[in-house]
């Protein structure tokens, strides 16, 4: 019978994912030469080659990507063997890592926290705020055991590395300056905006998320200033430097110079989703986690459609 190394083959999938072997090495705190030489020695087991020269770095064979498509079930059985040991062994107490992006830590996850320690005061959470890309960088890596992003910057349902958990869609308002002559107005949608200056982030998912709301509605934003902190957006709509979509999880920091309109007839969102490694899902602090986050997710909901 062929000989499968489970360390040999979480190296090989780290190159899937990191593409060099600097970076695998990196990732993985050992040298390139310890790498290459581990996957030499998992090509002679396996009776296979693995890696090809692709100019001057290397890539994967597809017998590497068939031998990587059997072992992501080995993972996904040991993250669910690990889960249960884990259960058997801390029972009510342990341990879970989150990652998560700079709203959800107060929005979502404090309040999930809060909760767990009430119900469960052995268990921990440590948060790590993190973005999408560095998120599941982590998690890919065992760093975190959870991570928080919005949907469209998550891996797809079909990663055979992570189960996705969708959690809420969080309504998009749009900020004004408290003397804006819109401020008041009944019925207010995005097209009435189309001639507004706009405040967002010069790239990344926020400067995606307004463009497509507001193309959406028939129009492109004019971008007056490119800002990526909810702090330093908000103090310039209050100084009538421009307007903004803003995030309801996210309205807690406005000042007092700014109203926050509901766009009832656009109703813009975005969807946040949790993610963990496939299989880990049963670990029990893992779901009390992801309980206690769905019920906070659940009550935004609720609040949001009163």
């Amino acid at each position: 019978m062929t000989e499968w190394d489970i360390k040999k083959l979480q190296i090989l999938r780290t190159l899937r994912d990191r593409g060099t072997v600097t970076a695998t090495a990196e990732a993985l705190l050992m040298t390139p030469s310890a790498v290459s030489q581990q996957l030499t020695n998992l090509s002679k087991q396996l009776g296979v080659r693995l890696l090809e020269a692709h100019g001057r770095r290397v890539r994967l064979t597809d017998a590497a990507h068939l031998v990587l498509r059997h072992a992501e079930a080995v993972f996904a059985q040991l993250e669910r063997a690990d889960a249960e040991l884990a259960g058997y062994l801390q029972g009510e107490a342990g341990e879970v890592r989150v990652g998560a992006f700079s709203t959800a830590v107060p929005a979502l996850v404090v309040p999930a926290v809060l909760r767990l320690r009430a119900a469960h005061p052995g268990l921990e959470v440590r948060v790590r705020e993190a973005e999408a890309a560095e998120a599941y960088e982590l998690l890919s890596a065992g760093q975190v055991d959870l991570a928080l992003s919005l949907a469209a910057h998550a891996p797809t349902a079909r990663d055979p590395k992570f189960s996705r958990v969708p959690l809420l869609a969080d309504p998009l308002d749009v900020a004004l300056p408290a003397g804006h002559a819109l401020a008041g107005a009944p019925g207010l949608r995005l097209a009435d905006l189309s001639g507004e200056r706009w405040i967002f982030g010069g790239s990344g998912p926020w400067s995606e998320i307004t463009r497509a709301a507001c193309e959406a509605s028939g129009f492109v934003p004019e971008q007056a200033h490119s800002a990526a902190g909810w702090t330093a957006i908000l103090a310039m709509v209050e100084a009538g430097m421009g307007i903004a979509l803003v995030p309801r999880m996210a309205a807690a920091e406005r000042a007092s110079g700014v109203v926050m309109r509901v766009l009832e007839a656009d109703q813009p969102r975005r969807h946040v989703v949790a993610a963990v490694r496939r299989g880990a899902e049963s670990a029990p602090a893992v779901s009390r986690l992801l309980a206690a986050l769905r019920e906070v997710a659940a009550l935004r909901e609720v609040a949001a459609r009163r």
